[in-house]
């Protein structure tokens, strides 16, 4: 059985275990937006449509956590940044990294990535790696 996603509404897993980040797009404000939400989050407008983001960007800031925050048992350190996602208009997500090898301007690829979720047994999350 495939692990299921951390949160269905913003990551989903096909059958051949490929992620894909759900996005919206707004014809109002002609943005791309992460999480997908009903409304846009730059004008309120309720014209929302739903976009499969980019599998692939370059990495704007990058940061190693080596302290697990509270209530986190996954492996440490990680990585931790900012992705700008292919494509136009300009889109940053937050996004999980290699903890060690990763710079600014590195280009980077989605995976999924397993980690333990809050009834300890095993989610889907992303990550981008070289």
């Amino acid at each position: 059985m495939a692990t299921p996603s951390i949160e269905p509404s913003v990551l989903r897993v096909d059958d051949d275990g490929r992620v894909t980040l759900l996005g919206g797009w707004s014809a109002t404000s002609r943005l791309r937006h992460f999480p997908r939400s009903p409304v846009c989050p730059f004008t309120g407008a309720d014209d929302v449509a739903p976009l499969d983001l980019p599998r692939s960007g370059t990495v704007w800031l990058h940061t190693t956590v080596q302290a697990p925050p509270p209530g986190y048992t996954g492996p440490t350190p990680y990585g931790l940044g900012v992705v700008e996602l292919d494509g136009e208009p300009l889109l940053r997500v937050v996004t999980r990294l290699p903890a060690e090898g990763v710079a600014r301007g590195d280009r980077v690829h989605l995976h999924g990535e397993e980690v333990p979720g809050p009834e300890g047994e095993p989610v889907l999350t992303w990550v981008f790696r070289s």
